[in-house]
């Protein structure tokens, strides 16, 4: 896919005929327009509510919390602090679903664009 065919559709990655695999604690209809815009500005710049959205946020690390950190960690090698040290449970539950969706993003959104 061009960069601007993933702009354009909208069709949950789930439903395409790519290898993708779309974690659990993504919603399964994120579309190849919402991972550009996610790669494009980031969870907190409205691309990605669910991460950003305290109670969600909360909801989506008490049942994937293991995995999302996990999944960090084969990552980074390390789970990463907030820079800011007074941040609350809620905010850190943000800051955690929002580092794991942005990765994911970037990873899929280059293999959309070798597909």
């Amino acid at each position: 896919m061009t960069d601007q065919e993933i702009w354009n559709d909208d069709t949950p990655v789930a439903d395409l005929d790519v290898d993708i695999e779309v974690p659990g604690w993504i919603d399964q209809d994120i579309s190849p327009q919402d991972i550009a815009a996610i790669v494009q500005g980031g969870c907190a710049s409205g691309a990605y509510m669910p991460a950003v959205t305290y109670h969600q946020a909360l909801e989506t690390m008490s049942e994937n919390g293991d995995d999302i950190l996990t999944y960090i960690e084969n990552i980074y090698g390390e789970i990463p602090d907030p820079t800011d040290k007074s941040i609350s449970w809620s905010g850190r539950a943000c800051y955690y679903v929002s580092l794991a969706v942005e990765i994911w993003s970037m990873a899929a959104h280059d293999e959309l664009e070798y597909n």
